[in-house]
């Protein structure tokens, strides 16, 4: 593959997940945090080109230095598209990065959310539909500024009710509705 097509392989799936976080977060309100980023820009899609955990983690910390050094951006999506298919590895990702982000004092400026394709919550059967709040286009990594998620707690009436609507709205729609919108964002 040439570099010119990698490339625009790498686009493409960024594209995607900019669908998913228009078309299914934000349009259904699953996070209501989204909106404000998503109409501001503010949001950064880092596509990681790396499949091998120890280069996954070492384009995380670059991932969380550039945000550092770039106060506009206010949170990053952070892509790996090749790896981390399965879920169970991907689980294994999700405690060694939240470990690395301990490891270089990123302990109470980021915090990871996880995204998956095959995301499922601990004791729900696959099919569960609330497992869709969670389920992304590829597996992410989201780097969310913890200063600004408690301030955006802060200002959101009951926070604490954001999972249980988005359970209630889930198990409402059902697993069919979902799987067609993750889909319909794998177009153009």
């Amino acid at each position: 593959m040439s570099q010119h097509e990698q490339d625009k392989e790498l686009q493409l799936i960024a594209q995607h997940t900019q669908n998913w976080v228009e078309r299914v977060i934000m349009k259904y309100n699953i996070c209501p945090f989204a909106r404000r980023e998503v109409e501001q820009g503010s949001i950064r899609y880092a596509v990681i080109d790396e499949s091998k955990m120890h280069m996954v983690l070492e384009s995380l910390i670059s991932e969380c230095k550039f945000l550092d050094e770039n106060p506009e951006v206010e949170t990053c999506l952070f892509i790996i598209p090749r790896g981390f298919e399965g879920f169970y590895p991907y689980l294994d990702l999700v405690d060694l990065a939240n470990e690395r982000l301990i490891d270089q004092g990123y302990e109470g400026v980021y915090q990871l959310a996880s995204m998956h394709p095959d995301y499922c919550f601990d004791g729900e059967p696959m099919d569960e539909p609330s497992n869709y709040t969670n389920r992304s286009p590829y597996p992410v990594l989201h780097i969310i500024r913890e200063a600004s998620m408690e301030k955006a707690l802060a200002d959101y009436n009951e926070p604490e009710t954001i999972p249980e609507r988005n359970i209630e709205f889930s198990q409402r729609k059902g697993s069919e509705f979902f799987a067609k919108l993750l889909s319909e964002c794998m177009k153009k």
